[in-house]
């Protein structure tokens, strides 16, 4: 089941029917009191998120998301006229999954939902094998604590940036493309353009700091963690 929190009705009546003819069940939802009973009621599969609402913001109820147990690892994608990198950033930091901008097609954004699907399924997509504890060069990660720290210093990082440093850190010096990144960490098959591994990698760098370079950008390849 997915949820849509959507106060503009034309836009979530056309939502909801696109994905109900994709065959994937969902609910039209108006405002966060209406999202509140239908958690209350069922644990959704994926939410989907507009920012602007009028009883809070989406960016709010994103947050309450990841701090409530039972929805925090619930897949969140934001649909939104705003469509600022600042805007990109801030809701992808704030733990979201994925980011479309309003004015968007039907067949990406259903594409996308289905993706989500996936991964409230599977998890991420072929992932190495985790070990408790890895180590490269400062940086030190354990999975079962979800722990990272840089040359001794914790980081706090989001559900999917520790994801992709972990998805990397378990093959130093091996380059990889945006979508494999996007398949083997997000567990996406869409290859529409999305900038969702740019801003990651992004954040992630400017959470380490002087260390940022540890992550190299491999000019017309991808991204790779420094061996």
């Amino acid at each position: 089941m997915i949820y849509y929190v959507e106060d503009e009705k034309n836009i979530r009546e056309l939502v909801v029917y696109a994905l109900a003819q994709a065959g994937i069940e969902a609910k039209g939802l108006e405002d966060d009191a209406a999202f509140r009973r239908a958690c209350a009621e069922r644990v959704p599969d994926a939410v989907l998120l507009d920012i602007m609402l009028p009883d809070t913001d989406g960016l709010s109820i994103l947050h309450r998301i990841r701090q409530t147990p039972g929805l925090a690892r619930v897949p969140v994608m934001m649909l939104t006229a705003r469509d600022s990198e600042l805007d990109t950033v801030t809701a992808l930091d704030g733990g979201a999954d994925d980011y479309l901008a309003k004015p968007f097609g039907m067949m990406e954004m259903v594409s996308r939902v289905r993706a989500l699907l996936r991964r409230s399924q599977q998890g991420p997509a072929d992932a190495p094998a985790a070990s408790d504890v890895v180590e490269v060069g400062p940086l030190r990660l354990s999975d079962p604590r979800h722990e990272v720290s840089c040359a001794g210093e914790a980081m706090s990082l989001t559900v999917r940036e520790f994801e992709l440093l972990s998805f990397l850190m378990r093959s130093p010096g091996v380059v990889f493309n945006r979508e494999t990144l996007l398949q083997r960490v997000w567990g996406w098959d869409f290859d529409g353009g999305s900038r969702t591994v740019d801003v990651h990698v992004q954040t992630l760098r400017q959470k380490l700091g002087e260390h940022a370079d540890l992550i190299e950008t491999v000019r017309g390849v991808g991204y790779r963690l420094r061996g």
